[in-house]
């Protein structure tokens, strides 16, 4: 039985020839180290936690609105990665609603702060809920 060999499979371009461009790499650096992974997990605790009928006191009320505005902008970074918005002009309706509601600041007052922390909440989870009917999401389980 003869065996046969495979011939080895060697690059083009080796490594040490390659030229980077410094400022890509540092760019793409940033990129990487800012990354934050999607977790459905958490996104649904803090959408939990804010639409319930819970009263969020004054000190956790910046905390929840810097965290959805984390989640809102994933959500919105997919549904323009994806382009569903083309298809679907309920997302496209939800992004510009997003955007709009994640550039305001905070109000002052509780109350008003609270109320537009579960404003910002009510849009992330239509705009997760149309991101899941569209496939670009799994459904949390």
């Amino acid at each position: 039985m003869a065996t046969e060999t495979v011939p080895r499979w060697e690059h083009s371009v080796r490594l040490a020839e390659t030229r980077f461009d410094p400022e890509r790499l540092r760019w793409v650096l940033e990129k990487v180290q800012r990354w934050a992974p999607y977790v459905d997990g958490l996104l649904l605790d803090d959408l939990a936690l804010v639409l319930d009928d819970y009263m969020p006191a004054e000190e956790e009320v910046e905390d929840m609105a810097l965290r959805l505005r984390g989640h809102l902008m994933r959500l919105v970074n997919v549904a323009l990665t994806s382009q569903v918005y083309r298809q679907d002009s309920e997302v496209a309706e939800l992004i510009g609603s997003g955007r709009a509601i994640r550039d305001e600041e905070l109000p002052g007052g509780h109350r008003k702060a609270v109320g537009h922390v579960r404003r910002m909440a009510w849009t992330v989870n239509e705009l997760l809920e149309r991101l899941v009917a569209n496939e670009c999401l799994k459904a949390a389980t």
